[in-house]
């Protein structure tokens, strides 16, 4: 398995250092102009100049995930998605072009992966998120902002029909992340990828090897889903791509998130358990509670709940050990 993590675009000299230390070295990133600063990647010139941050701390780029620009005339059909749709499909090319080879995407529209908490007290008074849809059940975007199951089906699809042949041609995998949290309708707005039959629905309708899931195997767990026999079956298939290692507790309408070693046990199982099913692609760290003297901030631009770095070193060295206890092999 090649252990990854999520990193900044802007090339934050710290945090990349930080993660050459821990021994990372191939990251994940975002790379909206709010956060590297540049043109949106569908520019050649931008992405290449993020490719180059990473590589001058030894890491290599190996994918991009979230919405690396504004989605939203796409996942609402907007008028103008189609002119929306040709930059995506350039910034596909560009990742070939850079190889760059992995995209996660996600298909939440007009609210993308929300917590009613970003201070939840963990253990030793480090903080975390949690999530009480009691808080939010009567709770609406604007009306335009809305929209229905079937027609974000429908535009995925519309997107997919687009975009699929060029991720072929380029070899850039795109994995599909769950709704998180996997609850449908959301503040008024549908949610298409809540339970592994969503999913269904999707390969059932492109037969294509560059499209697979994002397996977040807590949004999963919290779906009730059987975690083993899933996973198994994907990687069997050749549809999980990528792996978000993490843990939560709680069930998908009331849960928090936790130090991924709270449930003694699960996570080296998990990640036994993917090793022995052959997988072989990447995995990271994903949200992590802010330690000592660090801070949850917002959701704005993405990556600032849950990526205060304290809180990634405990995770990726427990990620470390777990591997090298069960002798999985990392890069």
């Amino acid at each position: 398995m090649v252990l990854t993590m999520m990193l900044p675009s802007s090339g934050d000299v710290a945090k990349l250092s930080l993660a050459r230390q821990m021994g990372i070295t191939h990251a994940i990133t975002k790379a909206a102009p709010d956060l590297s600063g540049l043109e949106a990647p569908y520019d050649f010139g931008a992405l290449k100049a993020v490719k180059e941050r990473f590589a001058s701390a030894g890491i290599k780029l190996y994918g991009l995930e979230g919405d690396q620009f504004d989605m939203s005339p796409i996942k609402l059909g907007l008028d103008s998605r189609d002119e929306w749709i040709d930059k995506y499909r350039q910034m596909i090319r560009n990742m070939g072009r850079l190889d760059i080879n992995l995209l996660c995407l996600n298909w939440m529209a007009s609210v993308g992966w929300f917590r009613s908490s970003v201070e939840a007290p963990e253990r030793g008074g480090a903080l975390t998120t949690s999530f009480d849809y009691a808080d939010v059940e009567n709770r609406f975007v604007d009306a335009d902002l809305q929209i229905s199951e079937g027609r974000l089906r429908e535009n995925l699809f519309y997107f997919l029909e687009a975009v699929l042949p060029v991720a072929e041609e380029s070899g850039v995998k795109i994995g599909l992340h769950p709704d998180d949290p996997p609850v449908s309708p959301f503040f008024g707005v549908g949610r298409i990828l809540s339970s592994p039959g969503d999913y269904e629905k999707v390969f059932g309708r492109f037969d294509s090897d560059n499209l697979g899931a994002t397996f977040c195997q807590a949004t999963f767990k919290l779906m009730g889903a059987d975690l083993k026999a899933l996973s198994a079956d994907w990687i069997r298939r050749g549809k999980l791509f990528f792996i978000h290692i993490r843990d939560v507790e709680g069930d998908k309408f009331r849960f928090k998130e936790t130090f991924i070693d709270a449930q003694e046990g699960f996570v080296p199982d998990m990640l036994l358990h993917y090793h022995t099913c052959g997988f072989e692609g990447p995995i990271r760290s994903d949200h992590a509670p802010a330690m000592y003297g660090e801070t949850q901030k917002d959701f704005k631009g993405g990556t600032s709940v849950g990526y205060q770095m304290l809180g990634h070193i405990f995770s990726n060295g427990y990620i470390k050990g777990c591997c090298q206890a069960l002798k999985i092999p990392l890069i």
